[in-house]
């Protein structure tokens, strides 16, 4: 069974196959003669989940002051800042604890019980999640009263 195909159509789907193909082959030799950053992975992003009450900029500063900051990289397993060279899993150590040491501002209250870092090692992305619990939170009133 032979279909009938106008001498037009077939050019015009001969045209298109031939640029598809022609696309295809660019984007593989683009992608094979591109150069790697040798730098490594640059830290692109941080996300923070979880938190209800410290506001995430006070979270990000902490982070942040811990290394993981625009201008900082990773390569391999050790995140490079511009003053230091440290091994990734004591950065985000660093980090965890500096996230915990976070406050509600004007305050000295610190509701943050427990954080999770996540790096992603090929997009530079910091991912991290807190808990608050504040059933553990101290307040004291240190302003006093008169009693009148």
């Amino acid at each position: 069974m032979f279909l009938k195909i106008r001498r037009d159509t077939l050019i015009i789907l001969l045209l298109a196959f031939m640029l598809i193909v022609s696309g295809r082959a660019m984007t593989y030799i683009a992608y094979a003669s591109s150069t790697e950053d040798t730098q490594g992975v640059p830290i692109s992003g941080i996300i923070i989940k979880g938190n209800d009450i410290v506001p995430i900029t006070s979270i990000k500063v902490n982070v942040a002051e811990s290394g993981f900051r625009s201008g900082s990289y990773i390569k391999g397993d050790v995140l490079v800042t511009s003053k230091r060279q440290l091994p990734l899993n004591e950065a985000i150590a660093n980090a965890e604890a500096f996230v915990k040491k976070t406050t509600i501002p004007g305050t000295r209250v610190s509701p943050i019980v427990a954080v999770d870092i996540k790096v992603d090692k090929n997009t530079g992305i910091v991912t991290v999640n807190v808990i608050e619990d504040f059933s553990t939170v101290v307040v004291k009133n240190s302003t006093s009263s008169t009693g009148v």
